[in-house]
């Protein structure tokens, strides 16, 4: 009787300390210097002598949790103004939480780093599923007193791009038929920003190219066994991401679908296998995308 004991108690030594280290590596990971990842795309019509777009894609900044605070965000804006992007996208989440409790608070977090992204065409954002469960008027209203353009089933015009942002779809305030009729007043070569990349299944064709977040690429993704969690507890156990669109870049026969894992962590401030990225993208005709932008 004596052996079994001390063999269970070793056994729950071990577990706990097997537990410790996931939190202690988790930590560190979700609070690192998001990856820069690069691509170089070209789109159909694009206009003759117009030059090249490079745009920033970020994505589940989720201010509000232990890995993200406005320091980190800050460091963040830093190192993407580094990289001199025309254009900057933010595909939504930009705090975290399920209730109003708190989130406007978090909410007037964002504007002070973000006010300093610095890009000649502007930057571009499209509310996320946590930003609707919490406050949206006042996400919206931060985005806004930091210069920022902030749409819901609408396009705006970018230079030779259209960006079409579709609302976050997982939360339910998608309307493609709006964006679509939205995008026919202007013209312009389309980019879709969205938060949920599954938006993908009620999109026309005719659109080449879908920007999103969302996933966090699984944010705790084990080798051999993959993403531990794919359904949302509170959501019913809803699938929370088609798996084909769990991270980076997508080519569907009429499309391509870039899914960036964000630069926060949401809910769990721990990421294993999953670490924090954004996209430096560079779009134009094929001649001009052949070499990955400068930094």
């Amino acid at each position: 009787m004596g052996r079994t004991i001390r063999r269970l108690s070793g056994l729950g030594i071990a577990l706990a300390s097997l537990a410790s280290l996931f939190l202690i590596v988790g930590l560190r990971e979700a609070a690192s210097r998001p990856v820069e990842r690069r691509l170089t795309l070209a789109l159909p019509g694009w206009p003759s002598g117009a030059r090249p777009v490079t745009i920033a894609l970020l994505s589940d900044i989720h201010l509000g949790n232990q890995a993200m605070d406005s320091g980190r965000l800050s460091g963040i804006v830093g190192q993407v103004n580094a990289a001199r992007p025309d254009l900057v996208l933010l595909a939504g989440d930009f705090v975290t939480g399920h209730d109003g409790a708190g989130a406007a608070r978090r909410a007037a977090g964002l504007e002070a780093p973000l006010s300093r992204l610095n890009a000649p065409l502007g930057v571009v954002a499209v509310l996320g599923n946590h930003d609707h469960w919490t406050a949206p008027d006042a996400v919206r209203a931060a985005l806004v007193r930091a210069g920022i353009t902030v749409l819901a089933n609408e396009a705006a015009r970018r230079g030779p791009l259209a960006i079409l942002g579709v609302d976050d779809s997982f939360s339910g305030h998608d309307d493609v038929s709006a964006t679509i009729a939205s995008w026919k007043t202007m013209g312009g070569i389309p980019l879709v920003l969205t938060h949920a990349p599954d938006l993908v299944h009620k999109l026309p064709g005719g659109l080449p190219l879908v920007l999103a977040g969302h996933t966090h690429c699984g944010q705790v993704v084990l080798p051999g066994l993959g993403p531990v969690l794919t359904r949302s507890p509170r959501q019913g156990w809803r699938p929370l991401y088609d798996r084909r669109y769990r991270c980076g870049v997508v080519r569907d026969p009429d499309r391509i679908v870039v899914v960036t894992a964000g630069v926060g962590s949401g809910t769990s401030p721990v990421r294993l296998g999953a670490p924090p990225d954004w996209w430096l993208l560079r779009i134009g005709p094929a001649a001009a995308t052949r070499n990955p932008p400068s930094p």
